[in-house]
């Protein structure tokens, strides 16, 4: 795996796309209508999940798993617009270790694409706090299932996966940041829209590469993306582990940024 920041066009799956600085990803919480006013001028690409596409038309890439349905894909595209399935994310996937390891929702792999593909500066959620209350409006068109929150062994803490995507993104010199202002398991700090183009700082951690040795180690990849086939392979106890490694790296660096200077 690479984790050096890389200039100019990156190949990927889906075609070659030049480095892009700030991307905008899109899920479908019910805040992601937010972004509808926001000028498309914040933002150099804007990477949809599922059906996100539908809050802003200026969309340029949707990202949907293999059993999304087909009727709530878009029936037209404009030029610039990418679809991308599974065989574009699962080898961006991959260059990051895996599902296992990452998480295996979309919002992970979504940012995990755009970070193989686009090589961004700051990326940028909004709609992914993968938080849904017992009653009322769970996505933004409506009640939709809690796909994150599924009993499976790569989601049984989606904060330290989250953990895991900034610090390794820190690595390749892109900070995640996190447009929502409402509770999430996104452990990502927090920006207001606006101002993604002020300077924004990646925190990277001496952790990463030893966690990246210790999942390595594990090996725990499973190249077709199918993990869920072979999940009898898998220890739980050291999936945890490695979680909470993830998870302390970053919360050391938040307290460290947190403590006042001697």
């Amino acid at each position: 795996m690479t984790l050096e920041k890389e200039a100019g066009s990156v190949a990927s799956g889906a075609g070659t796309y030049a480095a892009q600085d700030v991307v905008l990803v899109l899920g479908s919480g019910p805040n992601v209508t937010q972004s509808a006013r926001w000028p498309r001028a914040w933002f150099d690409r804007i990477v949809a999940i599922n059906n996100a596409w539908r809050v802003r038309p200026d969309w340029d890439d949707l990202v949907f798993p293999e059993d999304f349905p087909d009727d709530r894909l878009p029936h037209e595209t404009l030029p610039h617009q990418r679809l991308i399935d599974a065989r574009s994310f699962v080898p961006a996937q991959n260059a990051y270790g895996g599902f296992v390891y990452a998480g295996g929702t979309m919002a992970y792999t979504a940012a995990y694409w755009a970070l193989h593909a686009l090589r961004p500066r700051v990326m940028a959620f909004l709609g992914c706090d993968m938080v849904y209350p017992a009653t009322g409006q769970t996505h933004f068109y409506g009640t939709g299932t809690a796909d994150p929150l599924r009993q499976e062994i790569t989601l049984r803490d989606l904060g330290a996966k989250s953990a895991r995507l900034a610090l390794i993104a820190a690595g390749q010199g892109c900070a995640c940041v996190n447009l929502s202002r409402g509770e999430s398991r996104l452990v990502f700090d927090r920006a207001a829209p606006q101002d993604l183009r002020h300077p924004l700082k990646a925190r990277v951690s001496d952790a990463t590469r030893s966690i990246l040795e210790e999942e390595a180690a594990l090996g725990y990849v499973v190249p077709s993306g199918r993990y869920w086939e072979h999940e009898g392979q898998f220890d739980v106890s050291a999936i945890d582990r490695i979680d909470a490694q993830w998870r302390r790296a970053f919360e050391d660096l938040s307290a460290k940024r947190r403590r006042p200077a001697a």
